[in-house]
């Protein structure tokens, strides 16, 4: 946290250079291009802006290749940037432990700050449930309007409903030492990733309107690709002979909530979350009992714990993209949220196969 506050203070320094640029940076923003410039944090909200934004936005992402999302700290250049940007999206889930340094110091600039998780209502680890599909709700609405206040969003536009499952239900008994801490990984389930989408398009139409119907078209573009991806998913879950998989960081929880998935995790919603000696023989024994053949590793994350397990169960190991940040070789191949989606898919088929 040091780091950080000196960060800051650091931007603020800089506030007398910002406010004075203010009135030419208003003329630069309204006179400029026609684009919009965005800055954003984890991959799919920069994926779901660009193709909801088209060809009248830029979007960054502030995270490089490769970063741990739950560590982040971005430099006061990047901060400085975020200043002159017409946007700034984050999840606001709880994965960017900068954020709220970030909203305060940047308060008095003209960036919109959009938050994009809103209205979507985060459970704990030990919150998942298994069984979600057997209680439904409806979540639809008119004319984009959607409530900030309440505990649940309303997604989709018009006529564009969409099922939302409850992700509130309480599992007794389930094995897991973060019990309490709230799941940011919202994005991983393509339902909630809707809701995202969503927010990110009233964020645009509201500094483009004369672009909203381009807006429109490419958002219902996006949310049948989501259901489509979503119907995939339950597909191989449902076929799946297994339901367990044990996974070296607990990102996958929602998963569960959706899918009837059981995640066995090494450590916690943060990778920096390691087990106790006694959490990790009841991993291992747990590992045991179901027969796991395989331990899923991340792209970003490498964690010696979870060797341990892989070697005490003689388990292979699998790769499953957890979306937070692409890898440089992501980037070169111009993989987008749905490859890494798909590919996730075709890693839960071979998990969940034995």
């Amino acid at each position: 946290m040091k780091k950080i506050y000196v960060l800051f203070v650091l931007i603020l320094s800089l506030g007398s250079f910002l406010f004075g640029c203010g009135a030419n940076e208003e003329s630069a923003k309204s006179n400029a291009s026609a684009k919009l410039k965005i800055y954003t944090t984890i991959f799919p909200l920069e994926d779901f802006a660009k193709k909801i934004g088209g060809d009248h936005v830029e979007v960054v992402s502030v995270f490089p290749p490769g970063v741990d999302a739950h560590t982040f700290e971005p430099t006061a250049k990047t901060m400085v940037d975020i200043a002159k940007a017409d946007g700034f999206i984050y999840s606001g889930a709880g994965i960017e432990g900068f954020v709220e340094a970030a909203i305060d110091a940047l308060k008095n600039e003209n960036v919109k700050m959009v938050k994009a998780a809103e209205g979507i209502e985060l459970v704990s680890l030990g919150d998942h449930a298994h069984d979600d599909n057997d209680s439904e709700s409806e979540s639809g609405h008119d004319d984009h309007a959607h409530d900030d206040n309440g505990s649940e969003s309303e997604s989709g536009h018009d006529d564009h409903a969409h099922d939302e499952h409850d992700s509130t239900g309480q599992e007794e008994g389930h094995d897991s030492h973060n019990h309490g801490d709230l799941d940011p990984h919202v994005w991983l389930d393509p339902t909630l990733a809707l809701q995202l989408a969503d927010t990110i398009l009233h964020a645009l139409e509201e500094l483009k309107p004369e672009a909203k119907e381009e807006f429109e078209e490419n958002f219902d573009t996006l949310k049948q690709q989501l259901e489509e991806l979503d119907q995939k998913f339950k597909e191989a879950v449902e076929h799946a002979p297994k339901k367990e998989i044990l996974v070296a960081h607990a990102a996958y929880g929602y998963w569960e909530t959706r899918y009837g998935i059981e995640q066995i995790s090494v450590t916690g919603l943060s990778p920096t979350n390691e087990p106790s000696q006694k959490d990790l023989r009841t991993i291992i024994e747990t590992a045991k009992n179901h027969n796991i053949k395989y331990v899923i590793f991340e792209q970003n994350v490498s964690t010696k714990v979870a060797e341990i397990v892989r070697n005490e169960i003689n388990a292979e190991a699998l790769t499953l993209h957890n979306l937070e940040a692409l890898s440089d070789e992501n980037v070169k191949n111009s993989e987008d949220y749905f490859s890494l989606m798909e590919r996730n898919i075709e890693t839960l088929k071979i998990a969940l196969s034995q």
